[in-house]
């Protein structure tokens, strides 16, 4: 039997550095697609990919990359580009007449959005369907390593707090290795998810505060929710030095967050890959080692 060939962008990742090693261990070749080389590209090609250096903004970079593969993996980070970036990826596909392309979208993303990111991805959906290349839709809610990122690790690890605004709301975070096991899982038995919409979801939906006793019955500390206003998060976000787009994405969704739009538990991953996705307990357990520092 021909052994299938996968794309994966975005492959240091969170998500494509699973995926990769994913498609691996299922024999498949996998091209990881990279913006540089480093330690973590270094190790992709050690355990077995060939790994290709281009920037998803450039045409040809894309159309190289894409030649040969049965199916494409195409994750963008938040920032200004996605519309043009997906829309050459869209065209790359249609010529290389791939089986699949699995999008990396967010559950935010919708036409009337306030964060232009959301916006942004909801459109990048449309410029694949109207390309015509089969394609699946995954929309990831708040990753369980969304906890890590340090604007939010900080506060946890100095002052045992959670201080995001999002008053009430809840949500299932979703670990990136669960969420790989689908995307690998779909790349390579597409045809029953075509033209579908996935939200991706972990196994307990919880609020602020019950994520943080989460945290703290395995750091063995009490961490609690403090709630910040947007005005105070804004001002937190900017003392970390992250772009503009960036924190207006961010304030923006913490609105949705408050109104539910991250709500909801898992009813797609277990389903499919035959495996539940892993808890905040088990996700905190495993990476305990960012939450001691």
């Amino acid at each position: 039997m021909k052994q299938h060939q996968y794309l994966i962008t975005g492959a240091t990742g969170k998500t494509g550095a699973h995926t990769v090693r994913n498609l691996l261990k299922g024999g498949h070749a996998v091209r990881a697609f990279v913006h540089k080389e480093d330690a973590r590209s270094a190790a992709l090609r050690e355990e077995g990919a060939e790994v290709v250096v281009g920037d998803l903004l450039e045409h040809d970079d894309v159309i190289r990359a894409m030649t040969g593969v049965t199916g494409a993996y195409l994750c963008y980070p938040v920032l200004p580009g996605y519309i043009q970036a997906t829309a050459y990826f869209a065209d790359a596909a249609r010529r290389a007449g791939v089986d699949v392309v699995v999008e990396m979208s967010q559950i935010s993303a919708r036409e009337d959005s306030k964060s232009h990111a959301a916006r942004d991805h909801w459109i990048a959906e449309r410029v694949l369907d109207w390309s015509g290349v089969p394609s699946v839709h995954i929309r990831p809610t708040f990753f369980s390593e969304w906890l890590t990122f340090p604007w939010v690790l900080d506060s946890i690890v100095q002052e045992g707090k959670i201080t995001l605004p999002y008053g009430a709301g809840r949500h299932a975070p979703i670990a990136a290795e669960d969420q790989a096991r689908l995307i690998a899982a779909v790349l390579t038995q597409p045809a029953s998810h075509i033209g579908k919409t996935y939200p991706l979801l972990g196994p307990v939906e919880l609020n602020q505060q019950e994520i943080a006793d989460e945290i703290g019955k395995v750091l063995g500390r009490k961490i609690t929710y403090s709630p910040s206003t947007i005005e105070q998060y804004r001002e937190h976000l900017e003392k970390y030095g992250l772009p503009e787009f960036l924190i207006q994405h961010f304030l923006a969704i913490a609105v949705d967050y408050q109104n539910g739009i991250f709500s909801g538990a898992d009813g797609v991953i277990s389903e499919i890959t035959g495996r539940v996705p892993q808890t905040v307990g088990e996700f905190v357990q495993a990476n305990r080692h960012a939450f001691e520092q």
